[in-house]
């Protein structure tokens, strides 16, 4: 599996642990991170996402999903609400 496949897979899973809504956003898109198909359309190495975090759990997943992110070097920022 190469490395942006394992990305994919752990950032969806990582999200799905938690009960709040993740919506990763890029350029003019939103997806849901929780769903693996819109990130494998959408996530590239290069370029900067932005997470929109909200609900129940939202402190424990953000920090979890800046994690995961960091570990493949990939730039995210977390919009606070």
């Amino acid at each position: 599996m190469s490395n942006s496949n394992a990305a994919i897979v752990e950032i969806s899973q990582t999200a799905n642990k938690f009960r709040a809504s993740i919506v990763l956003q890029y350029d003019n898109k939103y997806i849901d991170v929780k769903s693996i198909l819109g990130l494998f359309t959408t996530l590239v190495s290069s370029g900067k996402y932005s997470l929109h975090v909200h609900g129940p759990d939202e402190e424990e997943a953000k920090k979890a999903m800046i994690e995961v992110f960091n570990k493949y070097n990939m730039e995210v920022e977390v919009v606070e609400n």
